[in-house]
């Protein structure tokens, strides 16, 4: 009875001793290696560095305020603390051209720690849980650049699921995944005041709500490597078997303070190449609706497995409880 499930174990371990430059990568789950995806949260946890990201966008003007382009460009540190604790930093630098006051502004936004727990994983079924909390700590970016003055909390759960556990007559499908974050976005203030002169020389204050948002998204990604490895060698050359295409959607539904029902988000087709050490990603980034944005934007990524660089310095867990 236990020869069948022997010859499977020795079969996925002959599959990844031939798919050495995953093997020992971060973000597994059996067989299944989730890459680090563009726009959403990945749901694990890993050493990892994303260095840089890149996105340009045309942003919609609204009332007085004309559109504009809209540069940043970020980098994030992940650290284990324990094998399934981490600890992110994350900072940011962004161009606005025009500004609110018209002027090109450019400057550092605010700094955001975040700790996730990866409580979940299932080999046999590809499958991961975990849960996050992030601090967006406000004051520290420069406010001309759009940070802003307030702190924010995001509350978070995230989850990951491969298709390996289809049956034999949906093989094709097996190596399909999707991963995806349900996230609280609240503000520390309700709003922001300014004071003003109107035309009359009489002081006004103008007040800039800001609402608690629901962000959710997802990722649904077709994994070549995977189909490679553990369906059928279909022959794929080299540089393409490494790849993994994607669609990534990330939506945001404000709650309250007059912005209940102005959902923003984009959808964001695009691939990313995995290698041992790093991973190469590129996407279109494409609005939902015109209070989103008219034009394509795009968003570009350079993410390195610190684990699998430095599996015993920077890359393991501080401490292995």
């Amino acid at each position: 009875m236990a020869s069948p499930y022997l010859a499977a174990a020795l079969a996925a371990a002959l599959a990844l001793c031939a798919w050495p430059a995953l093997a020992s990568a971060h973000g597994l789950a059996g067989k299944r290696f989730f890459p680090s995806t563009l726009t959403i949260e990945d749901p694990f946890v890993a050493d990892e560095l994303s260095l840089p990201t890149f996105l340009h966008l045309k942003q919609p003007g609204e009332g007085d305020v004309p559109s504009s382009q809209f540069t940043n460009i970020s980098g994030e540190f992940s650290k284990r603390i324990f094998p399934n604790l981490g600890l992110t930093l994350e900072g940011e630098w962004n161009l606005l051209d025009p500004a609110d006051n018209r002027r090109t502004e450019s400057g550092f936004g605010n700094l955001e720690v975040s700790l996730k727990y990866q409580f979940f994983t299932s080999a046999v079924h590809e499958a991961i849980l975990s849960v996050a909390f992030g601090w967006e700590a406000g004051g520290t970016g420069r406010r001309k650049a759009g940070a802003e003055s307030f702190d924010v909390f995001k509350p978070a759960i995230l989850f990951g699921k491969g298709m390996g556990d289809l049956p034999e007559a949906l093989r094709w499908l097996r190596p399909f995944a999707v991963t995806g974050v349900v996230e609280g976005v609240l503000p520390t203030r309700s709003g922001n005041k300014t004071f003003v002169i109107n035309d009359n020389g009489d002081l006004e204050v103008e007040i800039e709500k800001n609402p608690n948002v629901l962000h959710w998204g997802f990722a649904v990604m077709y994994s070549l490597p995977y189909l490679q490895s553990f369906v059928k060698d279909i022959g794929l050359p080299a540089v393409i078997n490494r790849l993994i295409p994607l669609v990534e959607i990330d939506i945001n539904n404000p709650l309250d303070r007059g912005f209940a029902g102005k959902t923003t988000g984009t959808v964001n087709p695009g691939i990313i190449w995995a290698g041992k050490y790093f991973q190469l990603g590129l996407e279109a980034v494409v609005p939902i609706n015109e209070r989103t944005g008219k034009n394509v934007g795009i968003r570009g990524q350079i993410h390195f497995f610190l684990d699998d660089l430095f599996p015993t310095t920077i890359g393991r867990p501080l401490f292995k409880w």
